[in-house]
C-alpha cells in the first residue's frame, strides 16, 4: 500500500517542476485528478489509485528508480561534492529530484557498472558484507599475470593492512608485450568490496591494474550497448534477477 501524498510533492517528484512551479500550475488549471480539475496544490491522493494529468499528459507515479549508469573515468560515485563532478551530475534533472544515490561505488578512474537507486533497502542487500555479492571486474594489469597469481587469488591475498581476502576467480583472457613490458588482460571475481580492493590485490602479487572496468554486480550484468557516461532504467528482467537473488540471500 503506497503513501498518500500531496498532489504538489507528487508531480514534483516525477521531474515535472519545482513545487512552486506546480502551485502555479494548479492555479492555471493544468493538473487533473481523476477527471476533476484541482484547485488545491495541497490535494491528498493516493498514488496508485489517482489518474493524474499536467498539462494535459498523464503522470505516472513511481516511488523507487533503478538507473544502470557504466560510469566514466573522472567522476566519483558520491550523492554530491564541492570540487568534483559526481555520477548524479551525469543524471537528467528529472531524475536527479527523485534523490538516487550509488550502490557501493567505483574510484574515480574505474569505469563500468554501476545501479543508482533511491531504494535503500536493495542497496543494502548488494552492500552488506554478509551477503557476499559476487562483482567482476575486467583489467588491464602491467605484469605477466600467471597461474600462480590465479592460485594465490584463490587462496586469498594479504592486502597492505594485513586484511586477506576472500577467495577470488582469477581469469586470463589474453597478454602482449609493449617496449619490452608485459601487460595482461584479465578478469576477476571477488566476493567482497575492500577499498581499492583490485587494485590493492595485484599490489600484493607485484603488479600494477592500470585500467579497470566493473562488468556485473550480482545478477546485474554491464549493458554493453551504453557509452561511458550514459544511463538508462533497468528492465523488469533485470529488477527480477535483482528481486530473486535477495530472495535466495534472505
Amino acid at each position: 500500500m503506497s503513501k498518500r501524498i500531496r498532489i504538489d510533492k507528487l508531480i514534483a517528484h516525477m521531474g515535472l517542476g519545482t513545487r512552486s512551479e506546480i502551485k502555479r500550475a494548479v492555479k492555471l488549471g493544468m493538473v487533473v485528478v481523476d477527471d476533476k480539475v484541482v484547485k488545491d496544490s495541497g490535494l491528498i491522493v493516493d498514488p496508485d489509485t489517482a489518474k493524474v494529468y499536467f498539462d494535459g499528459a498523464p503522470v505516472v507515479y513511481r516511488d523507487v528508480v533503478y538507473f544502470m549508469l557504466n560510469k566514466p573515468q573522472g567522476v566519483i560515485s558520491a550523492t554530491e561534492d564541492s570540487r568534483e563532478r559526481t555520477v548524479i551530475d551525469l543524471l537528467e534533472l528529472s531524475d536527479r529530484q527523485r534523490d538516487p544515490f550509488p550502490v557501493g561505488r567505483l574510484d574515480k578512474d574505474t569505469v563500468g557498472l554501476l545501479l543508482l537507486t533511491n531504494d535503500g533497502q536493495l542497496a543494502h542487500e548488494l552492500l552488506s558484507p554478509r551477503k557476499h555479492v559476487a562483482k567482476t571486474y575486467e583489467a588491464l594489469v602491467h605484469g605477466d599475470v600467471g597461474e600462480e597469481d590465479q592460485q594465490l587469488f584463490l587462496a586469498g591475498v594479504a592486502l597492505d593492512d594485513g586484511y586477506v581476502t576472500m577467495p577470488a576467480e582469477l581469469h586470463i583472457k589474453s597478454r602482449e608485450q609493449r617496449d619490452d613490458e608485459i601487460f595482461s588482460s584479465i578478469s576477476l571475481t571477488i566476493m567482497e568490496g575492500k577499498f581499492h580492493q583490485v587494485k590493492r590485490m595485484f599490489e600484493a602479487v607485484g603488479k600494477k591494474v592500470v585500467y579497470l572496468k566493473r562488468v556485473s554486480m550480482g545478477p546485474l550484468k554491464l549493458d554493453e550497448t551504453l557509452e561511458e557516461g550514459s544511463y538508462r532504467e533497468l528492465t523488469e528482467e533485470e529488477l527480477e534477477l535483482l528481486r530473486s537473488h535477495k530472495r535466495k540471500t534472505d
